[in-house]
């Protein structure tokens, strides 16, 4: 029999220190911060589980849909980050500064401008404040490589022939990133307003119920006592919780703080161990229902259901982990 995961040597506070690690998380919010942040944040899931709902067009009342609610979800989010997310991580024990306080308005306006009146002028603050945001929220490269395709679009003529093309004014650029189908308000926001928040929700609402340390308890007990358990319990955790996570880096942490220490236990080389609960939490975006959110672009883009996404995700996903527990057998 294998031993039970070290469950009493990590806390939950522990994990969640870990996580924030890797992924930086933002500020530390003091008692009225925090409060706006969680107000806003409920506003936001309740906004969304009402668009999402029969209720607007049962009771006929604040039917929202398309570019307007797109305007709302951005709205949202901006005001979020620049709450969260100081403009260096070496601030992020400060108290938060009247220009984030500025930046949270005014990103909030420009996207809600869009519900107000579609033609209006504040594209180009708009994209500078998503541009902002974006660089706190995930970092410099992202913001990098839009830089360098908006200086492309702008200056095409001067490019090499192989790459050149005739250029776009700024005024045409900043209309067309703002408000066309490709843009900042097309597809790939449709699919968060209608698909990835929700499902990331509900995956929230389990995690924090415990379904994650649940699915970790389930795999030992599943697997615990056979030749190369604690490998095969972290593969099999890791994809059932995927089944609630769409973030590869949260599996990890959350599972890996309890799985990697029993492998290298039962004598299973650090780097392998590691390399068996990476692998594992990585295909856990593979996992239905709750994928990463290309799946979802996925759907929108080829103008198919989510379902059949998930569908033809389910034999790519049990092959990998088949796969996986095939590998730590050998190894064990």
């Amino acid at each position: 029999m294998a031993e039970a995961p070290p469950s009493a040597g990590v806390s939950s506070d522990e994990i969640q220190k870990r996580i924030e690690e890797v992924e930086f998380s933002g500020r530390q919010t003091g008692a009225l911060l925090g409060a706006v942040i969680g107000v806003v944040a409920v506003a936001w899931s309740l906004f969304q589980l009402w668009i999402a709902s029969p209720l607007p067009f049962l009771f006929d009342f604040a039917i929202i849909v398309d570019v307007p609610a797109r305007g709302i979800h951005l709205a949202f989010g901006l005001v979020l980050v620049f709450l969260l997310f100081p403009r260096t991580r070496a601030q992020a024990e400060r108290r938060i500064s009247p220009l984030d306080i500025g930046f949270a308005a005014l990103g909030g306006f420009c996207a809600l401008w869009v519900f107000i009146d579609q033609e209006g002028l504040l594209a180009g603050a708009g994209i500078l404040l998503l541009l902002e945001a974006t660089r706190r929220a995930i970092g410099w490269p992202l913001v990098v490589l839009a830089l360098i395709f908006l200086t492309y679009s702008i200056f095409g003529q001067s490019m090499p022939e192989l790459i050149s093309h005739r250029g776009v004014s700024p005024a045409r650029l900043v209309g067309y990133h703002w408000l066309a189908g490709e843009a900042v308000f097309g597809i790939p926001i449709g699919v968060s307003v209608s698909f990835v928040f929700l499902f990331v929700l509900f995956g929230a609402l389990l995690d924090r119920a415990g379904a994650g340390r649940y699915f970790l308890d389930l795999a030992f007990a599943l697997v615990g006592r056979f030749r190369g358990g604690p490998a095969k319990a972290a593969i099999l955790a890791s994809g059932m919780t995927g089944l609630i996570s769409g973030s590869s880096i949260a599996n990890v942490v959350t599972t890996g703080v309890f799985t990697i220490p029993v492998m290298r236990k039962m004598g299973m080389p650090a780097v392998k161990a590691g390399a068996i609960e990476v692998a594992a939490s990585t295909n856990g975006q593979l996992m239905p229902p709750i994928m990463g959110a290309a799946a979802f672009i996925i759907a929108e883009l080829v103008g198919i259901s989510y379902f059949d996404v998930i569908v033809a995700a389910i034999i790519p996903a049990l092959v990998a982990y088949i796969g996986l527990l095939y590998i730590s057998h050998l190894e064990a």
